[in-house]
Protein backbone atom coordinates (compact mmCIF):
# COMPACT_ATOMS: atom_id res chain seq x y z
CA UNK A 1 0.00 0.00 0.00
CA UNK A 2 1.13 3.47 -1.23
CA UNK A 3 2.06 5.91 2.01
CA UNK A 4 2.51 9.36 1.90
CA UNK A 5 5.08 11.06 3.10
CA UNK A 6 5.37 14.88 4.45
CA UNK A 7 9.29 15.85 2.55
CA UNK A 8 11.52 17.67 4.88
CA UNK A 9 10.51 20.60 5.84
CA UNK A 10 7.22 20.87 5.14
CA UNK A 11 5.40 23.58 6.28
CA UNK A 12 2.53 20.64 7.81
CA UNK A 13 5.16 19.23 9.76
CA UNK A 14 6.76 22.32 10.86
CA UNK A 15 3.62 23.77 12.26
CA UNK A 16 2.26 20.37 13.26
CA UNK A 17 5.62 19.03 15.63
CA UNK A 18 6.35 22.42 16.63
CA UNK A 19 2.85 22.62 18.21
CA UNK A 20 2.90 19.42 20.16
CA UNK A 21 7.11 20.33 21.00
CA UNK A 22 5.20 22.90 23.12
CA UNK A 23 2.44 20.60 24.50
CA UNK A 24 4.73 18.22 25.79
CA UNK A 25 7.54 20.69 27.36
CA UNK A 26 4.39 22.41 28.83
CA UNK A 27 3.64 18.66 30.44
CA UNK A 28 7.08 17.32 31.09
CA UNK A 29 8.71 20.52 32.46
CA UNK A 30 8.07 20.47 36.60
CA UNK A 31 7.73 24.30 36.59
CA UNK A 32 5.33 24.54 33.33
CA UNK A 33 3.13 22.07 34.56
CA UNK A 34 2.88 23.13 38.35
CA UNK A 35 4.31 26.23 38.81
CA UNK A 36 3.24 28.79 35.88
CA UNK A 37 0.28 31.45 35.43
CA UNK A 38 -0.45 34.05 32.85
CA UNK A 39 -0.69 38.08 33.09
CA UNK A 40 -0.39 40.27 35.62
CA UNK A 41 -2.65 38.26 37.92
CA UNK A 42 -1.32 35.93 38.22
CA UNK A 43 -1.42 33.82 41.57
CA UNK A 44 1.70 31.23 40.95
CA UNK A 45 5.17 30.96 41.64
CA UNK A 46 5.83 32.28 38.39
CA UNK A 47 4.45 34.41 35.72
CA UNK A 48 4.05 34.54 32.61
CA UNK A 49 4.08 37.50 30.21
CA UNK A 50 2.73 37.06 26.58
CA UNK A 51 3.56 40.87 25.06
CA UNK A 52 6.36 39.49 23.03
CA UNK A 53 4.63 36.69 22.20
CA UNK A 54 2.81 38.72 18.64
CA UNK A 55 4.52 41.90 19.02
CA UNK A 56 7.84 42.81 17.47
CA UNK A 57 11.01 43.32 20.53
CA UNK A 58 12.66 41.92 22.51
CA UNK A 59 12.19 43.65 26.09
CA UNK A 60 9.08 43.45 28.80
CA UNK A 61 9.04 46.21 31.49
CA UNK A 62 6.99 45.65 34.50
CA UNK A 63 6.44 47.63 37.81
CA UNK A 64 6.02 47.03 41.43
CA UNK A 65 3.57 49.90 42.98
CA UNK A 66 4.80 50.46 46.84
CA UNK A 67 2.12 50.35 49.59
CA UNK A 68 0.56 53.73 50.28
CA UNK A 69 2.17 54.84 53.88
CA UNK A 70 0.77 58.66 54.12
CA UNK A 71 -0.87 59.54 57.83
CA UNK A 72 -4.15 60.50 57.11
CA UNK A 73 -5.91 63.54 57.57
CA UNK A 74 -8.13 63.95 60.36
CA UNK A 75 -11.07 65.60 60.77
CA UNK A 76 -11.18 69.00 58.80
CA UNK A 77 -7.54 69.77 58.73
CA UNK A 78 -6.22 70.30 54.81
CA UNK A 79 -6.02 67.13 52.57
CA UNK A 80 -4.66 69.42 49.43
CA UNK A 81 -0.94 69.23 49.09
CA UNK A 82 -0.66 66.34 51.30
CA UNK A 83 -1.08 63.72 48.75
CA UNK A 84 1.07 60.76 48.39
CA UNK A 85 2.73 60.58 45.10
CA UNK A 86 2.45 56.74 43.83
CA UNK A 87 6.25 55.26 43.81
CA UNK A 88 6.29 52.62 41.03
CA UNK A 89 10.02 50.53 40.72
CA UNK A 90 10.08 48.74 37.47
CA UNK A 91 12.37 45.79 36.29
CA UNK A 92 12.81 44.07 32.63
CA UNK A 93 13.23 40.94 31.03
CA UNK A 94 14.70 40.27 27.96
CA UNK A 95 14.50 37.38 25.55
CA UNK A 96 16.55 35.76 23.22
CA UNK A 97 16.97 32.09 21.23
CA UNK A 98 18.55 29.25 22.40
CA UNK A 99 18.50 26.26 19.98
CA UNK A 100 19.03 22.70 19.72
CA UNK A 101 19.07 19.54 17.78
CA UNK A 102 19.16 16.00 16.56
CA UNK A 103 21.02 14.19 13.86
CA UNK A 104 18.97 11.34 12.87
CA UNK A 105 21.55 9.27 10.99
CA UNK A 106 21.75 8.00 7.56
CA UNK A 107 19.33 6.32 5.79
CA UNK A 108 20.70 2.83 6.36
CA UNK A 109 20.95 3.56 10.19
CA UNK A 110 17.13 4.82 10.10
CA UNK A 111 15.55 2.35 7.94
CA UNK A 112 12.61 3.71 9.55
CA UNK A 113 9.81 7.21 7.74
CA UNK A 114 10.01 10.16 8.24
CA UNK A 115 7.26 10.06 10.85
CA UNK A 116 9.28 7.66 13.12
CA UNK A 117 12.17 10.28 13.40
CA UNK A 118 9.79 13.03 13.68
CA UNK A 119 8.37 11.77 16.63
CA UNK A 120 11.32 10.01 18.24
CA UNK A 121 13.13 13.41 17.67
CA UNK A 122 10.25 15.35 19.41
CA UNK A 123 10.14 13.07 21.95
CA UNK A 124 14.09 13.33 23.30
CA UNK A 125 13.64 17.27 22.61
CA UNK A 126 10.96 17.25 24.84
CA UNK A 127 12.82 16.11 27.75
CA UNK A 128 15.14 18.00 26.64
CA UNK A 129 13.92 21.16 26.36
CA UNK A 130 11.90 20.34 29.87
CA UNK A 131 14.92 19.83 31.30
CA UNK A 132 16.13 23.17 30.20
CA UNK A 133 13.29 25.41 31.51
CA UNK A 134 13.96 23.28 34.63
CA UNK A 135 17.33 24.39 35.40
CA UNK A 136 16.99 27.92 34.61
CA UNK A 137 14.05 28.43 36.94
CA UNK A 138 16.24 26.59 39.67
CA UNK A 139 19.15 29.15 38.55
CA UNK A 140 16.93 32.04 38.33
CA UNK A 141 14.99 31.74 41.53
CA UNK A 142 17.76 30.25 43.65
CA UNK A 143 20.66 33.42 42.35
CA UNK A 144 23.53 30.78 41.73
CA UNK A 145 24.36 28.13 39.02
CA UNK A 146 25.71 26.02 42.69
CA UNK A 147 27.65 22.52 42.03
CA UNK A 148 24.97 20.04 40.45
CA UNK A 149 27.02 17.73 38.11
CA UNK A 150 23.91 16.43 35.98
CA UNK A 151 22.87 20.22 35.28
CA UNK A 152 23.04 20.74 31.37
CA UNK A 153 24.69 24.04 31.66
CA UNK A 154 28.11 24.67 32.81
CA UNK A 155 29.11 25.44 36.49
CA UNK A 156 30.10 29.25 35.21
CA UNK A 157 26.62 29.84 33.57
CA UNK A 158 26.16 33.20 34.72
CA UNK A 159 22.80 33.95 32.69
CA UNK A 160 20.76 33.98 29.51
CA UNK A 161 19.58 36.76 27.27
CA UNK A 162 21.19 39.75 29.30
CA UNK A 163 18.95 38.06 33.02
CA UNK A 164 21.59 38.07 34.82
CA UNK A 165 21.66 35.62 38.11
CA UNK A 166 20.74 37.88 41.31
CA UNK A 167 21.50 36.85 44.57
CA UNK A 168 18.94 37.09 47.68
CA UNK A 169 19.04 39.82 49.63
CA UNK A 170 19.37 39.72 53.40
CA UNK A 171 15.86 39.79 53.82
CA UNK A 172 15.58 36.90 51.31
CA UNK A 173 17.65 34.65 52.90
CA UNK A 174 17.53 32.28 55.61
CA UNK A 175 20.01 29.52 56.77
CA UNK A 176 18.86 26.21 58.66
CA UNK A 177 19.89 25.13 62.36
CA UNK A 178 21.84 27.32 64.32
CA UNK A 179 23.95 29.03 61.40
CA UNK A 180 23.28 32.63 60.61
CA UNK A 181 25.34 32.94 57.25
CA UNK A 182 27.12 30.94 54.72
CA UNK A 183 30.25 30.58 56.86
CA UNK A 184 28.84 29.88 60.10
CA UNK A 185 26.53 26.60 58.70
CA UNK A 186 27.90 23.84 59.62
CA UNK A 187 26.85 19.76 58.96
CA UNK A 188 24.66 19.41 61.46
CA UNK A 189 22.26 22.64 60.24
CA UNK A 190 19.75 20.50 58.20
CA UNK A 191 16.42 20.86 56.65
CA UNK A 192 13.27 20.93 59.14
CA UNK A 193 10.17 22.16 60.35
CA UNK A 194 11.35 24.76 61.99
CA UNK A 195 13.00 26.34 58.78
CA UNK A 196 9.23 26.11 57.39
CA UNK A 197 7.92 28.12 60.06
CA UNK A 198 10.46 30.84 60.55
CA UNK A 199 10.15 31.11 56.35
CA UNK A 200 6.37 31.76 56.97
CA UNK A 201 6.69 33.79 59.70
CA UNK A 202 9.12 36.20 57.90
CA UNK A 203 6.84 36.27 54.41
CA UNK A 204 3.82 37.01 56.87
CA UNK A 205 5.60 40.01 58.28
CA UNK A 206 8.21 41.63 56.13
CA UNK A 207 7.51 43.77 54.04
CA UNK A 208 3.85 45.84 52.79
CA UNK A 209 4.42 48.91 55.24
CA UNK A 210 6.97 52.06 55.36
CA UNK A 211 10.03 50.13 55.17
CA UNK A 212 10.35 49.83 51.47
CA UNK A 213 10.77 45.93 51.09
CA UNK A 214 8.24 44.22 48.69
CA UNK A 215 5.56 42.36 50.84
CA UNK A 216 5.67 38.45 49.84
CA UNK A 217 2.10 37.43 48.65
CA UNK A 218 0.95 33.73 49.18
CA UNK A 219 -0.35 31.72 46.01
CA UNK A 220 -3.88 31.63 45.89
CA UNK A 221 -4.93 27.76 45.57
CA UNK A 222 -8.46 26.55 45.44
CA UNK A 223 -9.36 29.52 47.29
CA UNK A 224 -6.84 29.64 49.91
CA UNK A 225 -3.48 31.13 50.47
CA UNK A 226 -0.57 28.70 50.52
CA UNK A 227 2.98 29.40 49.99
CA UNK A 228 5.35 26.48 48.28
CA UNK A 229 8.54 25.33 49.65
CA UNK A 230 11.08 23.62 46.88
CA UNK A 231 13.53 21.12 48.69
CA UNK A 232 16.29 18.42 47.14
CA UNK A 233 15.43 15.40 48.21
CA UNK A 234 18.77 15.23 50.47
CA UNK A 235 16.68 17.94 52.42
CA UNK A 236 13.28 15.94 52.25
CA UNK A 237 15.07 13.19 53.56
CA UNK A 238 16.56 15.17 56.54
CA UNK A 239 13.11 16.70 57.11
CA UNK A 240 11.22 12.70 56.99
CA UNK A 241 13.98 11.04 59.04
CA UNK A 242 14.02 13.69 61.86
CA UNK A 243 12.47 11.62 64.91
CA UNK A 244 11.80 15.26 66.78
CA UNK A 245 8.60 15.74 68.03
CA UNK A 246 6.42 17.82 65.98
CA UNK A 247 7.97 16.83 63.46
CA UNK A 248 7.39 14.44 60.39
CA UNK A 249 4.51 13.32 61.68
CA UNK A 250 2.65 16.61 61.64
CA UNK A 251 3.11 16.68 57.59
CA UNK A 252 1.44 13.58 57.35
CA UNK A 253 -1.24 14.26 59.27
CA UNK A 254 -1.61 17.76 57.49
CA UNK A 255 -1.28 15.96 54.13
CA UNK A 256 -4.43 13.95 54.78
CA UNK A 257 -6.53 16.62 55.18
CA UNK A 258 -5.37 18.16 51.67
CA UNK A 259 -6.26 14.44 50.50
CA UNK A 260 -8.59 14.55 46.99
CA UNK A 261 -7.41 18.31 45.97
CA UNK A 262 -7.11 18.46 42.12
CA UNK A 263 -4.88 21.60 41.63
CA UNK A 264 -1.36 20.44 39.83
CA UNK A 265 0.48 22.26 42.59
CA UNK A 266 -0.91 19.78 45.08
CA UNK A 267 -0.10 16.53 42.70
CA UNK A 268 2.83 14.98 43.81
CA UNK A 269 3.50 16.94 46.64
CA UNK A 270 5.58 15.32 49.45
CA UNK A 271 3.32 17.34 52.26
CA UNK A 272 1.55 20.50 53.61
CA UNK A 273 2.21 21.90 56.87
CA UNK A 274 1.71 25.63 58.29
CA UNK A 275 -0.51 26.01 54.30
CA UNK A 276 3.23 25.78 52.95
CA UNK A 277 2.84 23.21 50.05
CA UNK A 278 5.86 21.18 50.33
CA UNK A 279 7.85 19.83 46.89
CA UNK A 280 11.19 17.98 46.29
CA UNK A 281 13.15 17.93 43.45
CA UNK A 282 16.71 17.25 42.59
CA UNK A 283 17.71 19.67 40.46
CA UNK A 284 17.41 22.44 43.42
CA UNK A 285 20.92 24.21 43.74
CA UNK A 286 23.72 22.26 45.81
CA UNK A 287 27.30 24.13 46.50
CA UNK A 288 30.10 22.41 48.66
CA UNK A 289 31.64 24.88 50.24
CA UNK A 290 29.77 26.48 52.82
CA UNK A 291 31.40 26.43 56.71
CA UNK A 292 34.02 27.99 58.18
CA UNK A 293 36.60 25.60 56.25
CA UNK A 294 34.68 25.88 52.93
CA UNK A 295 34.20 22.47 52.75
CA UNK A 296 29.97 21.53 53.79
CA UNK A 297 27.90 20.91 51.51
CA UNK A 298 24.78 22.17 50.84
CA UNK A 299 21.27 22.58 49.14
CA UNK A 300 18.92 25.81 48.72
CA UNK A 301 15.55 25.19 49.04
CA UNK A 302 13.28 27.99 47.66
CA UNK A 303 10.63 28.88 49.62
CA UNK A 304 8.17 30.40 46.97
CA UNK A 305 5.54 33.15 46.99
CA UNK A 306 3.29 34.63 44.04
CA UNK A 307 5.17 35.65 41.12
CA UNK A 308 9.00 34.98 42.82
CA UNK A 309 9.65 34.77 38.98
CA UNK A 310 8.69 35.95 35.37
CA UNK A 311 8.95 34.24 32.00
CA UNK A 312 8.19 35.85 28.53
CA UNK A 313 8.10 34.67 25.10
CA UNK A 314 8.60 35.38 21.60
CA UNK A 315 7.96 33.76 18.25
CA UNK A 316 9.68 33.82 15.20
CA UNK A 317 7.07 34.55 13.11
CA UNK A 318 4.66 30.72 13.36
CA UNK A 319 3.02 32.07 16.63
CA UNK A 320 4.13 29.10 18.38
CA UNK A 321 6.26 29.25 21.36
CA UNK A 322 8.93 26.56 19.47
CA UNK A 323 10.02 26.57 16.18
CA UNK A 324 10.64 22.84 13.89
CA UNK A 325 13.33 23.09 11.52
CA UNK A 326 14.50 20.06 9.28
CA UNK A 327 16.97 19.72 6.29
CA UNK A 328 19.26 17.61 4.31
CA UNK A 329 23.07 16.89 4.97
CA UNK A 330 25.68 15.02 3.55
CA UNK A 331 24.02 15.43 -0.07
CA UNK A 332 20.74 14.42 1.35
CA UNK A 333 21.37 11.16 3.64
CA UNK A 334 21.12 12.35 6.64
CA UNK A 335 17.78 14.40 8.19
CA UNK A 336 18.79 16.73 10.89
CA UNK A 337 15.88 17.92 13.18
CA UNK A 338 16.62 21.43 15.12
CA UNK A 339 14.11 22.93 17.19
CA UNK A 340 14.54 26.68 19.10
CA UNK A 341 12.40 29.02 21.41
CA UNK A 342 12.90 32.96 21.98
CA UNK A 343 12.59 33.37 25.36
CA UNK A 344 13.60 35.24 28.98
CA UNK A 345 13.49 33.59 32.99
CA UNK A 346 14.14 36.22 35.76
CA UNK A 347 13.81 36.00 39.17
CA UNK A 348 11.59 38.98 40.29
CA UNK A 349 13.86 41.71 42.03
CA UNK A 350 13.30 45.42 42.22
CA UNK A 351 15.82 48.40 42.80
CA UNK A 352 14.49 49.90 46.13
CA UNK A 353 16.41 52.59 47.44
CA UNK A 354 19.66 51.63 45.51
CA UNK A 355 18.78 47.79 46.90
CA UNK A 356 17.89 44.85 44.90
CA UNK A 357 14.98 43.40 46.56
CA UNK A 358 13.53 39.79 46.12
CA UNK A 359 9.72 40.31 45.62
CA UNK A 360 8.47 36.99 45.52
CA UNK A 361 10.89 33.81 47.08
CA UNK A 362 12.90 33.29 50.09
CA UNK A 363 16.10 31.35 49.93
CA UNK A 364 16.54 28.24 52.57
CA UNK A 365 20.16 27.12 52.49
CA UNK A 366 20.73 24.12 54.73
CA UNK A 367 23.45 21.26 55.34
CA UNK A 368 22.80 18.41 53.05
CA UNK A 369 24.68 14.85 52.79
CA UNK A 370 24.46 11.30 50.78
CA UNK A 371 22.31 9.60 52.80
CA UNK A 372 23.13 6.52 50.35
Amino acid sequence: MAQTIVGVNSPLAVKKFGAFLAVDVGRESYFNKKMMGVGANAQTPIQTLLELQNDAGDTISYDLVMALKMQPVEGDNLLRGKEEDLKYYTDKITIDQMRGGVNTGGKMSRKRTLHDMRRIARERQTEWWARLFDELFFMYLSGRRGTNSDYTFSTDYAGFAGNALVAPDNMHLMHGGAATSKATLTAADKFDLKLIDRAQTRAQTMGGGTGGVPAIKACMIEGEEHFVVVMHPYQEYDLRTNTATGQWIDIQKAAAAAEGRNNPIFKGNAGKYNDVILHKHKAVILSNDYGAGANVQSARALFLGRQAAVVAFGSAGTGLRFDWHEEMEDRGNQVVITTSAIFGIKKTAFVIDGVSRDSGVIALDTAVADPT
